[in-house]
């Protein structure tokens, strides 16, 4: 799987989302993810939605996925949106 393709699942199934993922690997990656569905959520909950998008290739496909999460609001507020 390359990053494009987890890319294309995860805004598939966070309707609105935006994922920026990178490996070098293709089985180690690295994501992070902009979606007003993280509103109100802690940051488990936040993972919890990314990796339900993802389903079984975490684990098999995907070894190993770093998440950094935020809202639209949180992502440009660090000056990076």
């Amino acid at each position: 799987m390359n990053p494009q393709q987890v890319t294309q699942i995860i805004e598939a199934g966070m309707p609105g989302a935006k994922a920026l993922v990178k490996s070098e690997d293709n089985v180690h990656f690295e994501a992070v993810v902009i979606a007003a569905a993280f509103a109100g959520k802690r940051s488990v909950q936040r993972h919890q939605l990314v990796y339900g998008t993802l389903g079984a290739a975490v684990g098999n496909e995907i070894h190993a996925l770093a998440l950094q999460v935020f809202t639209p609001e949180e992502f440009a507020g660090q000056g990076r949106g």
